[in-house]
């Protein structure tokens, strides 16, 4: 199963209360903060509703 590196590039500073979570559900909230997650479609709706606040690079 391939994997998704997401990177945290961004503050939650001024961000809305379900974005922090979600940042703090995918194991980030801090700069350059990374987890590697298996690609499913809940993982990657978490990292669409925050894209603008992280980086993601897939993993063989």
């Amino acid at each position: 199963m391939a994997k998704l590196k997401v990177t945290q590039i961004r503050s939650t500073i001024d961000c809305k209360e379900p974005q922090k979570r979600t940042i703090i559900a995918l194991g980030l909230g801090k700069i350059r903060r990374i987890a590697v997650h298996n690609d499913t479609p809940a993982i990657r709706g978490m990292v669409r509703a925050v894209a603008h606040l992280v980086k993601v690079e897939t993993v063989s």
